[in-house]
């Protein structure tokens, strides 16, 4: 079991206390918070940049997204490569290495290289990002698993929050400069956090069917249920970076200041409450029609940004982080469920996705509100939302099909008869 009075995190537990959870869980919190807090912390921060770079919004929002890039290519690097890896020294590595690009983020003025150093900060989240998954998954008993899980998605989505808060503020008063340079300390505190609380690992626990070194990519890319879970992780993040990265403007259009501009991700607090019940609306109502149902909230919630008063717009970007942040969880969870073999690879390829998504959504929306306004690109994230929710939909019949397979075998098993 853990040493709780240094802090630590086991390679593997078996018994636990609510005490121990609390401070465990903390500890994994932090971990995800200072692990993605440089991921949008920059969106907060867009239109300072637009001035100071002289480019574009649809330029610099493809360039602020980039670290998107980087996190979809590590993402499946990881996932492909990795099971050898030390989970402690891959973790507080990568952290390490982040400091670099971040703090090189200061010096530049050029817009190329000023991409380029996201594309790596992106590649280092994600490798710290997927080896922390892995750790978690494979060194907490099933009980506890989930619990753990759950810490780490409601520091993800604290890093949303407080990075942007945190940047807005810091860039106001210091510069943008002094911003980049506070993040690059950010990411040594995480590295420290990591080498001092997790314990050392020896390596990937291999999956139960012990996969090949080669042709692990049918069975994943193959499986319809994967591939509508795919979709639905690339539509996810597409309407929430193309939401959240422009919408900016359209709040300076409003009157706000960029101090103000960071308070205004207040808007993520209510996601830090709801984002733990994905895993009750999954045993209520089906991941399928979860996922309906949330991303139909932060479709409601896109309709809200067309309005001109700043109350009904932060109200429907409240309702927008909800509705993704939750889609998201269910969406991550029937992953491992519909990869009955190839679990890593899955988790990779989904990941992919999801991050590709992202740029898509940085790019696209973009160039619609440059050569279109505001409200297009809006109804561009609605249609979008409505997309994801038709991949959404078959879901909900797949997972019926496959309980029924599955408890058609159990009475084979049993030797019962069946329909």
């Amino acid at each position: 079991m853990a040493n709780l009075a240094h802090g630590s995190l086991p390679a593997s537990v078996s018994v636990a206390t609510p005490a121990a959870d609390r401070w465990q869980f903390g500890i994994i919190a932090l971990i995800a918070f200072l692990t993605l807090v440089d991921l949008f912390a920059a969106q907060a921060i867009l239109p300072s940049l637009q001035r100071e770079f002289g480019v574009s919004r649809a330029t610099m929002g493809l360039a602020v997204n980039a670290s998107t890039f980087g996190m979809a290519a590590a993402g499946l690097a990881v996932g492909i490569f990795g099971r050898n890896l030390d989970r402690r020294n891959g973790i507080w590595i990568s952290l390490a290495l982040l400091a670099g690009p971040t703090v090189l983020l200061s010096t530049t003025r050029d817009i190329a290289i000023f991409t380029g150093l996201r594309v790596a900060q992106g590649l280092c989240m994600a490798t710290a990002f997927t080896l922390t998954m892995a750790y978690l998954a494979e060194h907490f008993p099933a009980e506890r698993s989930t619990g753990a899980l759950a810490a780490y998605v409601t520091g993800n989505v604290a890093s949303n929050l407080f990075g942007r808060i945190l940047s807005a503020a810091v860039a106001d008063l210091g510069g943008l400069s002094i911003n980049f340079q506070t993040f690059a300390l950010l990411n040594l505190a995480g590295a420290a956090l990591v080498w001092t609380t997790l314990k050392r690992t020896e390596r990937m626990r291999p999956d139960q069917d012990r996969r090949a070194r080669n042709g692990g990519w049918r069975p994943v890319f193959g499986n319809r249920r994967l591939q509508s879970v795919f979709a639905i992780g690339f539509l996810v993040l597409f309407v929430f970076i193309g939401t959240y990265t422009y919408v900016n403007f359209r709040l300076v259009e409003l009157g706000l200041s960029p101090m103000q501009l960071g308070l205004v991700y207040f808007v993520f607090l209510p996601s830090l409450l709801t984002t733990p019940l994905g895993g009750y609306i999954s045993r209520r109502l089906g991941a399928g029609a979860g996922i309906v149902l949330t991303l139909f909230c932060a479709a409601l919630g896109l309709i809200a940004l067309l309005s001109s008063d700043l109350a009904v717009v932060l109200a429907g970007l409240a309702m927008v982080a909800v509705g993704t942040f939750l889609a998201q969880a269910l969406a991550t969870s029937q992953v491992g469920r519909f990869a009955e073999t190839e679990k890593a690879t899955a988790s990779g390829a989904y990941l992919a996705s999801y991050y590709t998504g992202g740029l898509f959504g940085s790019l696209v929306i973009g160039q619609i509100y440059d050569h279109f306004g505001w409200s297009s690109s809006v109804l561009t994230l609605v249609a979008m939302m409505v997309l994801a929710m038709l991949f959404a939909v078959p879901l909900r019949a797949m997972r019926s099909s496959y309980r029924n397979g599955q408890e058609t075998a159990l009475s084979n098993r049993n030797g019962e008869p069946h329909p």
